[in-house]
């Protein structure tokens, strides 16, 4: 991947020949967004914390027609994510990475513990920037790579019983700011894709409120929550040519909700 004009005989968004590093592949969003990639033409690299689980996702993706590597990584532990990068690297460039891995924890503010704190802390926003930065190590030398953190709604709006969450997540935003500024004279641009309220693993007690889901329909103007391939057009557009020119930037795909509406976000019950 190279900062000069795609061929004109090329799409800007095909990504033939390139390779993407994709942590939190296991299931959920992170396997989605490696399903577009893989579609838009790139070789993988799938991560998760126990290598055992990405066998079903392995086999998914390499569905596709190409080649698929899955590696153990964990990105509350600084080695594994060294260990694991490297191992991704010796095999091949990586042009791409999508930084997904991620966690909750939704307790009221007085219920949260130290240890509660530091789970979505250390993965969310320091496991994020470590997994960035073994990365751009690999980048920095190329001049060239696409960098794509994962923020969310919280990223820009708080809510009540997601503080540690929201912390994680605007910490993201910052950060992914911080990081185009610095790398962007080096060829490689660093964006946010922050989703709306999309229905995963962490938040699925919620949607099995039906009044909870119709409420919160309400106040999104699309009037559905996020389905899971709402992010394939972003992720490959952030992974690809098209985006050339587009660093530091966070991009709410939400529905439209974070247009003020979501003020008015339902409790659940």
């Amino acid at each position: 991947m190279t900062a000069s004009t795609p061929s004109p005989s090329r799409s800007p968004f095909d990504l033939t020949g390139r390779r993407a590093l994709v942590t939190g592949v296991s299931r959920g969003l992170g396997l989605q967004m490696a399903r577009a990639l893989a579609r838009a033409g790139a070789d993988l690299v799938i991560t998760a914390r126990k290598l055992a689980s990405l066998d079903e996702s392995r086999r998914d993706l390499e569905s596709y027609g190409h080649d698929v590597m899955p590696v153990a990584l964990d990105v509350r532990v600084e080695d594994s994510i060294r260990t694991a990068v490297e191992a991704a690297a010796a095999a091949g460039p990586v042009d791409v990475l999508v930084a997904n891995a991620g966690c909750n924890v939704r307790k009221p503010s007085l219920e949260i513990t130290w240890d509660d704190w530091n789970t979505v802390l250390d993965t969310n926003l320091r496991g994020t920037f470590f997994t960035v930065q073994a990365a751009a190590r690999h980048m920095l030398p190329r001049r060239s790579g696409r960098i794509v953190t994962i923020g969310s709604l919280t990223s820009v709006f708080g809510y009540a019983g997601l503080a540690p969450y929201c912390a994680s997540r605007g910490g993201v935003k910052q950060m992914t700011m911080s990081l185009a500024d610095e790398f962007g004279p080096h060829g490689i641009t660093v964006n946010c894709i922050a989703p709306g309220w999309f229905r995963t693993a962490q938040n699925d007690v919620l949607y099995r409120d039906e009044e909870w889901v119709r409420s919160l329909t309400e106040r999104i103007p699309l009037r559905r929550p996020g389905r899971a391939d709402d992010l394939d057009g972003i992720v490959v557009f952030l992974a690809s040519d098209a985006s050339a020119y587009v660093t530091g930037q966070t991009l709410l795909v939400d529905g439209g909700m974070s247009t003020g509406s979501v003020r008015a976000l339902p409790q659940a019950r």
